[in-house]
């Protein structure tokens, strides 16, 4: 820990020692390895082996951890009272029994891929070294980290006990998931004078939610701009709201809807088989020893309730349990029976769609084939460079993506990363490597034209670049994207598995998802050949 700011030395249970109060700690990224800072709060300890409650604090844009743990207390900074990011003046605040951490998530780049991987990662760190009772895990975040939490609520809700979003924006592909937080409290708050995030979005979001059956709160407050968590977090009261709820293991009633295997399950269900990209639902209802399913989108699933049941009716089709029978079950030929769904092709970690491969640990590679001068290195080597630097002079990220020549990856490189791979089958010695095994090839001589796909090679993804760089005519695109993300990420995150341009990203010739068995689908085979610069495998 960094700063260890005046407090009392005590032990908990699970660690040798702990200093009470507000200080800074370090977790070790799943992602990439690096050392990560967060802001936790510890309070003073209550029975030997007592477990405490945690929130989880997700911090604005252009903010960071240290404030946002100010925050979150209340604790608003007086101009006389030291600086507000030192954790040494951390003022004196009503210690409510709760441990609170607030990641810093690698700055203001939302809370998607690697850095929701993060918070996720330091959930786990405080769990492994302080005694976290898990029913008691809340979520609240500000703005960018409000729309942070619904996120991450709406995709694990079975991970959190409440949520409480403050003037949150949330992606629009939150919205087909509102139901999800069937068994979760959600409070919105926001002021009705933001001048950056309409209040009209948590007014529809708290409509969203209420349709689908959640029990959803929000708290407007007349005349306040977009500081709505100087009152939502007044004198701790988000703390007293949270100390109502406790997680529910099993609720008798479950929906859960996801479009991706990375999120598949919630509480005691578990989607074994889906379509990559398409609305996916399930809904699990528990009567005695009964359970009613119905699923749309769903080829295979798994309930793990907490006591047996004798039959299970799914869409209509009832199916006797025999005593210790497993329930998983697969569809054929449209009926449902007994029996573990085992996908074959896209399915969990293989699965796209392009933003996969740069959520995770990947590298940059640029190629070395050919006659290229120098000059032609160097500019190939400036290409990748500028796709990995996704820090720019406003936003600056706790985050270092490697570059590499393509025959400086090392087989632990292949091992253990995504590679992002620039050129082609005569420019890069790794897609002429891999090329057996992707399902697209631009021709040599497309020089007007870009094609950016993914595909999965051993145990993890490659996407590959040919032509021109995947970000050309972005500007004149505005294909939108998540405003909170660097502006790499933002793009990527806007493409299925495959997309082919001509000239510039205003001028999209064909893009999509590939099938289940990451072919490309027939009707879009015509749009990607028809001008003779792209073979299908």
């Amino acid at each position: 820990m960094a700063f260890l700011p005046k407090g009392v030395l005590f032990a908990f249970a699970v660690t040798a020692s702990a200093q009470t109060g507000a200080q800074l700690a370090t977790f070790v990224s799943s992602v990439d390895q690096s050392s990560q800072q967060y802001a936790l709060y510890v309070p003073r300890p209550s029975a030997p082996d007592a477990k405490y409650p945690l929130v989880v604090s997700l911090h604005s844009e252009e903010s960071n951890p240290r404030l946002n743990l100010r925050q979150v207390f209340g604790a608003v900074q007086r101009l006389a009272t030291g600086n507000p990011e030192n954790l040494r003046d951390f003022p004196p605040v009503r210690d409510q029994g709760f441990f609170v951490a607030a990641p810093l998530a690698r700055g203001s780049m939302g809370y998607r891929g690697i850095a929701e991987q993060d918070v996720y990662d330091m959930l786990a760190d405080v769990e492994r070294r302080f005694p976290i009772d898990p029913d008691r895990v809340y979520l609240t975040g500000m703005s960018m980290g409000g729309a942070g939490a619904l996120w991450l609520a709406l995709t694990r809700p079975d991970v959190w006990a409440a949520v409480a979003p403050v003037c949150p924006a949330p992606a629009p592909e939150a919205e087909p998931l509102a139901a999800n937080a069937l068994d979760l409290p959600v409070r919105l708050f926001h002021g009705d004078q933001d001048p950056i995030v309409p209040v009209e979005n948590s007014r529809a979001w708290q409509r969203r939610l209420l349709d689908a059956g959640v029990a959803a709160d929000y708290l407007e407050y007349p005349g306040v701009r977009h500081n709505a968590w100087d009152i939502a977090y007044r004198n701790g009261a988000v703390l007293e709201w949270f100390d109502k709820f406790r997680r529910n293991r099993y609720p008798e009633h479950v929906h859960f809807a996801t479009e991706s295997y990375r999120y598949r399950s919630a509480y005691w269900v578990q989607i074994d088989g889906l379509t990559p990209g398409e609305h996916s639902s399930i809904d699990a209802r528990r009567t005695g020893t009964k359970i009613e399913v119905r699923t749309q989108g769903v080829d295979g699933f798994t309930l793990t309730p907490d006591h047996p049941a004798s039959a299970v009716v799914i869409d209509g089709t009832l199916l006797r349990v025999l005593r210790g029978q497993a329930l998983s079950f697969s569809r054929a030929s449209g009926r449902w029976r007994f029996g573990v769904y085992l996908p074959a092709g896209k399915r969990p970690g293989a699965e796209g769609p392009i933003a996969a491969a740069v959520s995770a640990r990947h590298i940059y590679v640029y190629g070395t084939l050919g006659t290229a001068s120098e000059a032609e290195l160097a500019a190939r080597k400036q290409l990748a460079e500028s796709a990995a630097q996704w820090s720019t002079y406003r936003s600056r990220l706790d985050l270092v993506l490697p570059v590499k020549a393509d025959r400086d990856v090392s087989a632990h490189d292949l091992e253990d990363a995504n590679l992002v791979l620039f050129g082609s089958t005569q420019t890069n010695s790794l897609i002429a490597r891999f090329a057996p095994q992707l399902p697209l090839a631009l021709a040599p001589g497309a020089a007007d034209w870009g094609l950016l796909f993914v595909a999965p090679v051993g145990k993890h993804y490659v996407l590959v670049n040919s032509g021109l760089p995947f970000w050309t005519g972005a500007d004149e695109a505005a294909r939108g994207g998540d405003p909170f993300a660097p502006a790499q990420y933002r793009l990527l995150g806007t493409f299925g598995d495959y997309v082919l341009f001509k000239g510039s990203l205003a001028h999209v010739v064909a893009e999509g998802r590939f099938d289940r068995n990451w072919k490309v689908p027939a009707p879009a085979v015509p749009k990607l050949t028809a001008a003779g610069t792209v073979t299908v495998h």
